[in-house]
C-alpha cells in the first residue's frame, strides 16, 4: 500500500509522535503524594513498572500511530481489523501525540490526495466504542449494553428503512453527554468536529419561542444539507425536554420509515440522540427501591424501568416531548435510562480527572473530592445529586499549595 517515500516520512517523524514518559498511563493505580517514605519507595516501584511497560508497549504504540496516520492520509486502503488490532482495549493516544498526528496528517495532505470531506472520515470503530463504554463510563451497565448493541446493529444493516432514534434519560451528570461524545469520537475520525455530526442545545440554538418558525426552517435545512453531504449522520439534541412542540413536529418526517429505494447502491444512515433530564426522578426511585429490597445495582434490568420510564415521560406536564408524535407514534426506538451515581462512581470520575491531567493523587484525595458532592435522599444519601458533573473543576481544592 505504501511506497518508500511514505515509509521514510514515517520513520523520520515517529520520534515526534512518541509521548513523553509523563504521558504514559498509570495503570489505574493510585499515585501517592510526595514527601513521605512510602511515596519514595512507591515512586521507585512505579518507575520500574513504567520502564517495563514502555518497553512492552513501544512496538504496539508505533504500530498504532502508523495505523492511524495511514488511515488518515490513505483512508481507501485502511481496514477496520488492521486499525483495531493495533489498539489494546481502553488504550488511547497521548494528547501531545494526537496533536502531532493532526499536524502531520494535515502537512502530508499538502503532498498527497487525502479525504477532503466528512463523508470519507467515517470510521465506525465498534471495538473502540466498546472499550470506551467499559473503561470510561461508570455506573451505567444498562446504557453500556443498550447503546453499543443498538448503534452497531443499526449501522451494520445493509438497508435500514428509518433513522435510529435513541433517547437518553437521567439526572444531570450521569453520563448522557459523555456517551454522545463517545459515539461521535468512535464513529467519526473528527469526533464532534466532523461535518457529519451536528449538536443542538435547546436553550442555546432555539431560545425564543416567538422565533419557532425560523428555527424549524433552520433545523430542517441543517439536517437536509448534512444528509446530502454525508452517507452517515449523527444529530445530538441536548435538553430535548425543552424543545418547542413545533421543532419536535419538524423532526418527525426524518424519523419516519422510508420506502426502500432499490436503485440506491447504499442506504443513508442517520442517528438521532435526544438527551433529557426527563424521567430522572422515576429512575432514581426504582433503583432506590430495588437497593432497599436487597438487590445489587448490577441486577437492575430494563424490565424494572422501561414501562415506568415511558409512563413518566408521557405523563409529564412540564415538557412537550412526551406528548409529541415522536413518542406517540413510536418513532423513538429506545428509551435508555442513566442510573443515579453513587459515592464509588464519583470517586472513579475523580480518579479519571486526575489521570486526564497527569496529576498525582491519593485515595484520600479521591474520597475528599467525592465528599464535596451533595447526596440524596436526605436519609440514605446514596446518590450524587449532580452525578459527576464539574468533578474535574474540584481538583484544585484537594491539591497541595505551592
Amino acid at each position: 500500500m505504501l511506497g518508500g517515500t511514505e515509509r521514510l516520512l514515517w520513520l523520520l517523524l515517529l520520534s515526534l509522535l512518541l509521548p513523553p514518559p509523563s504521558a504514559w498511563g498509570h495503570g489505574g493505580q493510585a499515585r501517592p503524594r510526595e514527601g513521605t517514605e512510602e511515596a519514595g519507595s512507591a515512586r521507585a516501584w512505579l518507575a520500574f513498572q513504567g520502564l517495563r511497560e514502555r518497553l512492552r508497549a513501544a512496538g504496539a504504540l508505533s504500530r498504532r500511530y502508523w495505523a492511524l496516520f495511514s488511515c488518515r492520509v490513505w483512508p481507501e486502503g485502511c481496514g477496520e481489523d488492521e486499525e483495531a488490532s493495533a489498539r489494546p482495549p481502553g488504550w488511547s493516544l497521548a494528547l501531545l501525540g494526537q496533536q502531532y498526528l493532526d499536524i502531520l496528517s494535515t502537512w502530508s495532505c499538502s503532498f498527497w490526495d487525502c479525504c477532503d470531506r466528512g463523508d470519507c472520515k467515517i470510521i465506525n470503530n465498534f471495538t473502540g466504542l466498546k472499550a470506551d463504554l467499559r473503561v470510561r463510563l461508570h455506573g451505567q451497565h444498562l446504557a453500556r449494553e443498550l447503546v453499543l448493541t443498538a448503534v452497531r446493529d443499526y449501522l451494520e444493516k445493509p438497508r435500514p428503512d428509518k433513522a435510529l432514534a435513541l433517547s437518553f434519560h437521567g439526572w444531570s451528570g450521569t453520563g448522557k453527554n459523555f456517551v454522545a461524545r463517545m459515539l461521535a469520537e468512535n464513529l467519526y475520525q473528527d469526533g464532534l468536529r466532523s461535518d457529519c455530526v451536528k449538536v443542538f442545545i435547546s436553550t442555546l440554538h432555539f431560545p425564543h419561542p416567538k422565533n419557532v418558525d425560523l428555527y424549524e426552517e433552520e433545523l430542517t435545512d441543517k439536517i437536509r444539507k448534512t444528509q446530502e453531504h454525508c452517507r452517515q449522520t449523527l444529530f445530538i439534541l441536548d435538553e430535548a425536554e425543552k424543545l418547542h412542540p413545533g421543532l419536535l413536529e419538524a423532526l418527525r418526517p426524518h424519523l419516519e420509515r422510508q420506502a426502500p429505494n432499490n436503485h440506491r447502491a447504499e442506504s443513508k444512515r442517520t442517528i438521532f440522540l435526544f438527551l433529557s433530564n426527563l424521567g430522572g426522578n422515576i429512575i432514581n426511585e426504582v433503583v432506590l427501591n430495588l437497593l432497599k429490597a436487597g438487590q445489587s445495582r448490577e441486577e437492575v434490568r430494563m424490565e424494572h424501568l422501561e414501562s415506568r420510564l415511558q409512563a413518566e415521560i408521557v405523563a409529564s406536564t412540564d415538557s412537550g416531548f412526551g406528548h409529541s408524535r415522536l413518542v406517540k407514534e413510536n418513532l423513538i426506538d429506545l428509551f435508555i435510562p442513566f442510573l443515579p451515581l453513587e459515592f464509588r462512581h464519583v470517586r472513579l470520575c475523580a480518579r479519571d480527572a486526575f489521570l486526564s491531567q497527569d496529576l498525582l493523587y491519593t485515595e484520600e484525595a479521591l474520597d475528599e473530592m467525592a465528599r464535596m458532592m451533595v447526596y440524596v435522599p436526605k436519609e440514605e444519601q446514596l446518590f450524587s445529586s449532580q452525578g459527576c458533573k464539574s468533578i474535574s473543576q474540584r481538583i484544585s481544592y484537594v491539591l497541595p499549595e505551592g
